[in-house]
């Protein structure tokens, strides 16, 4: 169509496709028409089923919205006020004009097969050629040939992953020898832990990896900061793509617009991996594909998987436990397949691994809840996506030896047997999103039960009680970093406590939020929560000492009208203290058996107000400062 490419493109469909999704197209461009001062028609919500499942996987489809004049904002597409109406027209009238030319051929067609007294069977194609002719989608099949296309398009995208001089350049970003050495010293730590530990030392390397590539190279972006003040920024609709945009994949380009400065910061959205090494940044799909690059550099078998709920993330093989182990960059999450499903509360349906070799449906690996997806997949037939799967896989594996493909049928048999049973859920896999902002998260349907989780959170109740070396010293030394989340208990010949859940006696409703935007970590109350509040608690007694003195250093940072309040607690007295990163040492606790330290964040202002009291905030690059500490010197208990 002249003048209107999204209206060419979702020409392009087949035709129960084309007059499916055209139909909803025009409803959505009538209801502004005729209730031009009504604003819930000039807002379409992305998370909202209708358009998540019949538009956003059409070709065209959502490209017809924006040439209407809609815009994209965080959450909704929004036609705004200063959108041209007379375009909504004419876009809406050449889509009504192709569709009642459609609808009159359609009717010419079935009268005209009505009337015919001849017709004759297509010939039977033999089983030898079928891997040779391209795969049709069944008549039946709406939008079957859009969704082949997807499958092609990422079959055909993983190959970029192979090029061994992108291979280079990637690991050239990549601290190479510091992750095997830590690889190493992580798998001598399993092996004392369990000596009959199989894990190899390339299983440590993904973990490794995972954490360089989420606290050190990547960043997550919601808004960029504004290119001039670099204040907030929000989203406000698309920007066309420059010739250079287009040339790395970017063929949508965001528009984040500060208001203060009345300035537009561009965000190409990138799909080329060669560019995300240098830019680095972006969100679930920019992660997943540099991230995917990145395990290819080292070596490691690692395929991209793709999910119609609009995710994605890796999977790498490890040989030493003979299968594929799901890994998602933007979590720092290995090995946690029901994370989606059971964390965020995705309502999954198709989930493919994409690999330079095959393409396997794995769907299953990622769901307990194996009859609920089954009706949910209704966009093709199954067993037209098992033809088309068999026939991308039967193409790209014919270059292959006999005994590659060999290998690759056992670990697909491997996978299918995986696949019949519905695996329960573990620790770690039932949280909500962390990569994203709240608003983000929410019109995605991917919080899960994380705020409730941690808001009915029990006690940890763990106790420090000094060991003999401690006691020698007459000295109780912990030291807490927040970027590298480990405790430190330096008169214990440095024993390390990875996670602060693991060092506290009590915890209500706190959680430890990373921000890749601002390159910051600390820790604060959970979104909902009216408060946090943090106990550590060091008990004396049992080694036959008592308290001389008690110091503790902490950082807290305060916005609007958040607050922090630290305090230290004894069976003699409660002394409050600033959480002013200065060490203080009240003079009350003396003479006690144990001494207790307690946060408490409380306050703040709107939807965020819980991001308006942090402890312990610190750059994610600084991992030599404490940004906690308690100093307790002890003496002989008097008899």
């Amino acid at each position: 169509m002249a003048g209107f490419p999204g209206v060419s493109s979702l020409c392009e469909n087949p035709n129960e496709v084309f007059l499916d999704v055209s139909k909803l197209l025009l409803t959505y461009a009538d209801n502004i028409l005729r209730n031009p001062n009504e604003e819930k028609y000039r807002s379409i919500r992305i998370g909202n089923p209708t358009f998540s499942t019949k538009l956003l996987p059409i070709r065209g489809a959502v490209e017809c919205l924006f040439e209407m004049g809609f815009e994209e904002a965080e959450t909704h597409l929004v036609f705004p006020k200063s959108a041209s109406v007379d375009q909504l027209r004419r876009v809406r009238e050449t889509l009504a004009a192709e569709r009642d030319q459609r609808l009159g051929a359609d009717q010419r067609a079935s009268c005209s097969s009505a009337s015919s007294s001849t017709s004759s069977p297509a010939p039977t194609p033999t089983a030898a050629s079928e891997p040779q002719r391209p795969i049709q989608p069944p008549p039946s099949g709406l939008g079957s040939k859009s969704f082949l296309d997807t499958m092609q398009a990422n079959f055909q995208h993983v190959m970029v992953y192979e090029n061994p001089e992108l291979q280079q350049k990637a690991l050239r970003c990549l601290p190479h020898e510091q992750l095997c050495s830590r690889a190493k010293e992580r798998l001598c730590k399993a092996r004392e832990a369990d000596p009959e530990c199989s894990l190899a030392e390339e299983d440590m390397l993904v973990l490794e990896l995972l954490q360089w590539f989420k606290q050190d190279f990547f960043t997550w972006v919601d808004n960029l900061a504004c290119s001039r003040c670099g204040g907030k920024t929000h989203s406000l609709g698309s920007l066309p793509p420059s010739t250079d945009d287009l040339l790395w994949n970017a063929n949508r380009v965001e528009n984040h617009y500060c208001n203060a400065c009345d300035l537009t910061t561009r965000f190409p959205r990138y799909n080329n991996p060669e560019k995300l090494l240098e830019t680095r940044r972006g969100r679930c799909g920019e992660w997943a594909n540099c991230f995917t690059l990145c395990c290819r550099a080292l070596g490691l078998e690692a395929r991209y998987i793709w999910d119609s709920t609009d995710h994605v993330w890796t999977e790498v093989f490890s040989r030493s436990q003979h299968r594929w182990l799901h890994c998602d960059s933007c979590e720092n999450a290995c090995d946690k397949p029901l994370l989606y499903e059971m964390g965020w509360g995705k309502k999954l349906s198709y989930v493919f691994a994409f690999s330079k070799d095959q393409v396997v449906d794995v769907t299953w690996r990622y769901s307990s809840k194996h009859k609920e997806v089954l009706s949910r997949r209704t966009q093709v037939q199954e067993t037209w996506l098992l033809h088309a799967i068999n026939g991308l896989n039967t193409v790209r594996q014919q270059s292959l030896s006999a005994e590659r493909r060999q290998e690759l049928l056992e670990r697909l048999l491997v996978e299918l047997v995986e696949f019949i049973s519905p695996k329960n859920p573990k620790a770690g896999e039932m949280g909500g999103r962390i990569s994203g902002s709240l608003a983000w998260r929410a019109a995605r349907g991917e919080i899960g039960d994380a705020v409730a989780d941690a808001s009915d959170a029990k006690a940890a109740e763990f106790v420090f009680i000094p060991t003999e070396s401690e006691k020698r010293a007459k000295t109780f030394h912990l030291q807490y970093n927040v970027t590298k989340d480990c405790y430190c208990r330096v008169h214990n010949d440095q024993e390390k406590i990875q996670g602060w859940e693991k060092g506290v006696w009590k915890n209500e409703c706190v959680f430890r939020k990373e921000e890749p935007d601002w390159q910051m970590v600390y820790l604060a109350r959970t979104e909902g929560s009216s408060a946090g509040r943090l106990c550590w608690r060091i008990v004396c007694a049992p080694v036959g000492m008592t308290i001389k003195s008690v110091s503790v250093r902490a950082i807290g940072q305060t916005f609007h009208s958040g607050a922090v309040r630290c305090r230290i607690n004894s069976s003699q007295s409660s002394i409050e203290f600033p959480a002013d990163g200065e060490m203080h040492t009240p003079t009350g606790p003396k003479g006690s058996t144990e001494v207790t330290v307690e946060a408490e964040l409380s306050g703040g202002e709107g939807d965020a107000a819980w991001q308006h009291a942090q402890l312990f905030r610190q750059s994610l690059k600084d991992i030599e400062t404490s940004s906690f500490e308690i100093l307790v010197e002890m003496e002989e208990a008097k008899v």
